[in-house]
C-alpha cells in the first residue's frame, strides 16, 4: 500500500510541475508558487479542525518560523525555474537534497560517509552531467559548467540545498508534535503565510489566476494537495527513507512529461541521466 502511496506522490509533484509550466508560467513565479502553496492550505484545513492538537513546546513555533521563510524562498526559485528552463533539466536537480544532507553531516557533525553514500552521490554527480551532455562538445566539463549556465539548472540546485536544510527542521517539528497533526498545521498555514507574503512583496494575486486560468489553478492546487495527502500517508505506513526514495520518482517522470509532452530536446541522453540520479538517492536512502 505504501509504495502505491509514494508512488501517487512522485506522479502527483510531477503532474504539478508540469500543469504549473503550461498554464501559469505567463503569470510570473509568485504567483505560480501562489497557486502550488494556497491547494493543500483548502485540502487540509479541513483535517486540521477535526484532528486532536498534541501538546505543543515554544520549540515548534521556532521551528515554523525558521521553516515557513525557506519554504517560500525555496517555492520562488522552484517556480522560477520551471518558468524559464525545461522540466528536464530542472526537476533531476532536485536529487541532490540527500548528497546535500550527507555532506552537511559530514562537514558540520563529522558524521562518517559510507561506501554506499559516497556510491550514491557520484551517481547524482554522474547523472546531472547527462543532462547537459550536447555541451561536451565545449570541453569534458563543459555539461558541469552548463548547470550554473541555465538559469533554471541553478535554481533548482539552490533549491535542493534549501530542501537539505528544511528537511532537518522538519523532522523536529515532527519530534515537537504529532507527524499527521504537523503534516495539517505545517501545510495549511504554510499556503496562508506564503499568500500574505508573495501579496506584500510580490504583488501576487490569485484573482487574474482564477479569471483568466480557472482549469490551470486548480489543476495545480488539487495535484499538488493529493502529492501532500499521499506522502503523508505513505510516510504512516512505511520507514522515511524508502518513502522518500519511491518519492524521488518524480524526477522520472517529470524528465518523461518533458520529453513527451513538451518536446524538449535531448530526451534520452536526460532520461539516462535522470535516471543515474534517482540510483543515486535510492542507495543513498536505503543503504547509505
Amino acid at each position: 500500500m505504501w509504495f502505491f502511496l509514494a508512488l501517487a506522490t512522485a506522479f502527483f509533484t510531477a503532474s504539478g510541475d508540469a500543469f504549473s509550466k503550461h498554464y501559469l508560467r505567463r503569470f510570473g513565479s509568485p504567483n505560480m508558487a501562489l497557486a502550488r502553496a494556497l491547494g493543500p492550505t483548502f485540502c487540509l484545513l479541513p483535517f486540521l479542525l477535526w484532528w486532536p492538537w498534541p501538546e505543543i513546546s515554544s520549540k515548534f513555533w521556532l521551528t515554523l518560523a525558521l521553516l515557513y521563510p525557506l519554504e517560500t524562498l525555496a517555492m520562488l526559485c522552484y517556480m522560477e525555474a520551471l518558468r524559464v528552463s525545461p522540466l528536464s533539466v530542472t526537476v533531476p536537480y532536485l536529487a541532490f537534497t540527500p548528497a546535500f544532507i550527507i555532506l552537511t553531516g559530514r562537514l558540520i557533525l563529522g558524521e562518517k560517509l559510507s561506501p554506499a553514500g559516497i556510491l550514491g552521490i557520484f551517481l547524482i554527480v554522474a547523472g546531472s552531467y547527462f543532462l547537459h551532455l550536447g555541451e561536451i562538445r565545449k570541453g569534458i566539463l563543459a555539461p558541469f559548467r552548463a548547470t550554473f549556465r541555465e538559469k533554471g539548472s541553478w535554481l533548482m540546485l539552490l533549491v535542493a540545498f534549501i530542501y537539505s536544510i528544511t528537511s532537518v527542521f522538519l523532522k523536529v517539528g515532527i519530534q515537537q508534535s504529532e507527524r499527521f497533526f504537523f503534516a495539517f498545521f505545517y501545510y495549511s498555514f504554510l499556503g496562508l503565510f506564503m499568500g500574505f507574503f508573495l501579496k506584500a512583496f510580490f504583488g501576487a494575486d490569485p484573482r487574474p489566476l482564477l479569471r483568466s486560468c480557472p482549469k490551470g489553478f486548480f489543476l495545480v492546487a488539487a495535484s499538488q494537495s493529493a502529492a501532500v495527502v499521499c506522502h503523508v500517508w505513505a510516510l504512516s505506513l512505511a520507514p522515511t527513507a524508502y518513502m522518500i526514495a519511491i518519492k524521488r520518482l518524480s524526477v522520472l517522470f517529470g524528465v518523461l512529461i518533458g520529453g513527451l509532452f513538451f518536446k524538449e530536446a535531448a530526451f534520452r541522453a536526460r532520461l539516462f541521466g535522470a535516471a543515474l540520479m534517482v540510483s543515486g538517492v535510492f542507495l543513498i536512502a536505503v543503504k547509505g
